[in-house]
């Protein structure tokens, strides 16, 4: 769903079938259009390659003493999202993963460029445009407009939102489509085969079902011979080979789908189109037009860029380039741990450090799609549940990297154990102690009341398990660390009891605020290891426990470290930071109705549009 994710590749056949030769006649023109524009070539030998160009991180802040060192940005990106149709889980899944990585960066205290946008060129957009009346740009401007707004739902603070349409991009797309050509990489030739509407590219013939329909849309696809541009691709066969390794395509798996592909013989690929108005024209040739991919793969470069200056690739790479994380879908691998690291190469540009291919989602045990019926529609689900419920959802449930499934009911129960019981009833029920007993005041500092105790050991283990696996990208493993925290202060407050320390008095009783104190520093501790899961539950906590919004906002991963709570100071009044959702039945007329025992009406309908997969 992206960088242009308009190829829903299922299966590796299907995908090795566009690295295959095609069944075209390749008519080479003079001399390749060989330029004498010269540029610095310089080839990086792996993905981990640091920058050679300066971060902009020491620009805004005070001169350096002689032995500091900057560290590079953290630079994350997402796919540019196609605009032919309105965000769908697929797409926010990404987004979510993504900014769940970057607010854990921020933790850490690192300088963090998050990328997101949408992919607006294409003769799909130009069809959805036409099939609603509307111009390609003001349908684009409508659907990357929806996804801001999604976005904004779903507590996505992303740094750079990078439009394809945007002045500045074309800027840079030019001029690296400039230094490909002065390299002898792009040549002009006629190119015959069978095109995919709405993949928008040709197929191999072995790979079409009966009537040369493409297996993902089932449409025909159609006859076509054009007079392309194209990368030399097989040039960077052998550098390709050896630079591809397990630090830069993960997980694993996706890297030895990457290795077989190189190694069946990669084919120089088109990329410009003739009969597509609706794009970048190549310069030096107004009757033909970018092809999408070329084009959209450079947006995470000139979404760098300021949107003050008109920007060159030089400026725009000095900002931050390269990328620390392309975070995609694995239906686009091949785009962008193939094909992108040779155009960078070619272009002497540095490549990204890490490529990371996740997995699909599927609706109770099914694929999704418009024919099915069973799509799930995000600005739905994020309206009936929460931001929070959501993104703490798809993230602990589905293995970053594997497919993952989704079902209502399996929803419903896991945010509110988790979230509902584990995490908010812990901190309701101690607050009201803590009322009840002690005026909602601490009297004690909370590493006084730890003290000879083994559960803040069993704490900061559990903290430290979280951290790693946030680093190693095992994003349902971190949530799985930080729930264990609160199974642990559950289990500590079950033991103690201390509503009935209260009541013996004396000694007792002061034990019993203690305990009150330990389990209000766990709850604290949680809060931040668990905010760039669920940001917004997080917050709550930490409003409760007397901090102000400019202290969450402040706060890093030091601050797990157990201390935070000190004597004297008042918590919150006590009431629920995330409201139990009641499972839900479906009445007449498609209408909600709560289940025999609910306490509530779920107000909103169940999602009547069904969107793509």
């Amino acid at each position: 769903m992206a960088a242009a994710a308009r190829i829903n590749c299922s299966s590796l056949h299907n995908t090795l079938g566009f690295l295959n030769p095609l069944h075209y006649s390749l008519n080479f023109k003079a001399n390749h259009l060989r330029t004498v524009l010269h540029f610095r070539r310089n080839i990086p030998s792996s993905f981990s390659h640091r920058a050679v160009f300066c971060s902009s991180a020491a620009s805004n802040s005070t001169p350096l003493e002689p032995n500091e060192v900057v560290s590079d940005p953290f630079v994350l990106t997402t796919p540019l999202y196609y605009v032919n149709a309105p965000p769908h889980m697929g797409s926010a899944y990404t987004t979510i993963a993504a900014d769940a990585i970057a607010r854990f960066q921020r933790l850490l205290g690192k300088k963090v460029i998050f990328v997101t946008g949408t992919d607006e060129h294409g003769e799909k957009i130009a069809a959805a445009a036409a099939a609603a009346g509307s111009s390609p740009k003001e349908h684009c401007d409508i659907v990357s407009q929806a996804y801001k707004k999604l976005w904004e739902d779903l507590d996505i603070a992303y740094d750079k939102f990078i439009r394809t349409t945007d002045p500045k991009h074309e800027y840079i797309v030019k001029e690296f489509y400039s230094r490909v050509l002065a390299n002898g990489d792009i040549y002009r030739a006629d190119y015959e085969g069978l095109y995919c509407i709405n993949c928008e590219e040709y197929k191999d013939e072995k790979e079409l079902l009966e009537n040369n329909c493409c297996p993902t849309h089932l449409k025909p696809c159609v006859a076509r011979k054009e007079d392309n541009y194209f990368f030399a691709l097989s040039k960077y066969q052998k550098r390709l080979e050896e630079i591809l390794t397990s630090d830069m395509v993960k997980p694993s798996f996706r890297l030895n789908e990457v290795q077989t592909w190189i190694k069946s013989g990669l084919r120089d690929f088109s990329i410009s189109r003739a009969s597509v108005d609706w794009g970048i024209p190549v310069p030096n040739d107004s009757k033909q037009t970018i092809y999408v991919w070329f084009d959209a793969l450079l947006g995470y470069i000139s979404a760098l860029s300021e949107d003050t200056e008109k920007p060159t690739l030089q400026t725009s790479v000095s900002l931050g380039w390269p990328a620390t994380l392309h975070l995609i879908g694995k239906d686009i691998l091949r785009f962008h741990a193939v094909y992108w690291p040779a155009m960078l190469m070619s272009a002497g540009l540095d490549l990204p450090k890490m490529v990371f291919g996740h997995g699909f989602l599927t609706k109770d045990g099914m694929k999704m799609g418009k024919s099915l019926g069973n799509t799930i529609e995000p600005n739905e689900l994020v309206s009936k549940f929460g931001s929070d419920a959501v993104r703490y959802f798809f993230l602990r449930e589905v293995e970053f990297g594997s497919d993952g499934d989704y079902s209502e009911e399996r929803f419903i129960n896991i945010v509110n154990a988790h979230l509902a019981n584990t995490i908010g009833n812990l901190l309701n029920r101690t607050l009201g102690l803590l009322k009840k007993n002690c005026q909602s005041t601490l009297v004690m500092d909370s590493s006084t009341a730890a003290e000879g105790t083994k559960f803040k050991d069993a704490v900061e283990k559990l903290v430290e398990k979280a951290r790693v696996n946030y680093e190693n990208l095992s994003l349902s493993s971190a949530c799985e660390a930080v729930l264990e925290i609160g199974n642990a202060g559950n289990s500590y407050m079950d033991e103690r009891a201390p509503w009935s320390l209260f009541k013996q008095g004396g000694a007792a009783a002061e034990d019993a605020a203690k305990d009150l104190v330990i389990i209000l520093e766990t709850m604290r501790i949680i809060a931040i290891a668990l905010s760039p899961i669920s940001p917004g539950l997080c917050w709550r906590i930490y409003a409760q426990l007397g901090f102000s919004k400019n202290q969450f906002d402040a706060a890093t991963w030091s601050e797990t470290k157990w201390g935070g709570l000190k004597k004297g100071q008042v918590m919150g009044q006590p009431k629920p930071v995330f409201a139990r959702i009641e499972n839900l039945t479906e009445g007449e007329n498609g209408v909600e109705l709560p289940k025999k025992g609910a306490k509530r009406k779920e107000k909103s309908p169940k999602a009547q549009q069904a969107v793509e997969a």
